[in-house]
């Protein structure tokens, strides 16, 4: 099953130029399972979300893209979330207690909202975006050498903002999942697998291939 895991919506996502309905139609274009919304900050697509999946069948999850006061994180499976910025350590311990799941974005990123060197003093995380959509190649190549070292899940995900970038990334999960409980546990289990969009269809990466740059073109 392969799903987009991190997308910004126009409704709370102020930088993004993407309408929910949109996003389902080309994300059915190219076969994807599934769709999550993870806005700025923000979980107030939630319902809207929720009742658009049951009208179309379409999986849709909703999570956050947190920014932390070392970087962006990405969780699902909460209800409550700050309203300022907290410490990392802090929110991965809120995410813990409600007992969803999270994982860094784009850690590398040169805009310094990654978490960059704190990877290596947070505890707690499930999981590292390798394969961002809107990231340099060679940053995500870094991010994949972390997660390695780390012992944390690979993820892909588009971060789209613009029409054109969704899908281009994604996340191979080994079961299906139609709920967030089951998304949720299937993620804990593990087995994910970052996906790229190439030449009209999903590449499930292998990371060792991923690790050259030869190999995999990054939309």
């Amino acid at each position: 099953m392969l799903i987009d895991l991190h997308m910004h919506e126009m409704t709370y996502s102020k930088d993004s130029f993407l309408a929910l309905p949109r996003m389902v139609e080309i994300a059915r274009e190219k076969e994807l399972d599934g769709i999550c919304i993870t806005d700025h900050d923000s979980m107030g697509l939630k319902d809207f979300a929720e009742e658009y999946s049951r009208k179309t069948g379409f999986p849709i999850f909703t999570g956050i893209e947190y920014y932390s006061l070392q970087g962006d994180i990405v969780a699902f499976g909460i209800e409550e979330y700050p309203r300022e910025r907290i410490p990392a350590q802090e929110f991965i311990h809120l995410v813990k207690a409600q007992g969803g799941v999270c994982f860094a974005a784009h850690p590398f990123r040169n805009n310094r909202r990654g978490l960059e060197e704190h990877l290596c003093e947070v505890t707690g995380l499930d999981g590292l975006e390798v394969l961002n959509g809107s990231t340099s190649p060679a940053a995500c190549r870094k991010a994949a050498r972390y997660a390695a070292r780390l012992g944390l899940r690979t993820i892909g995900a588009s971060d789209c903002h613009v029409p054109e970038k969704v899908g281009v990334c994604a996340t191979w999960f080994p079961e299906e999942v139609q709920t967030l409980d089951e998304f949720i546990k299937v993620f804990q289990r593990g087995g994910l697998k970052p996906a790229c969009w190439s030449e009209g269809q999903y590449k499930v990466l292998q990371m060792r291939e991923y690790e050259s740059p030869r190999k995999v073109n990054i939309a």
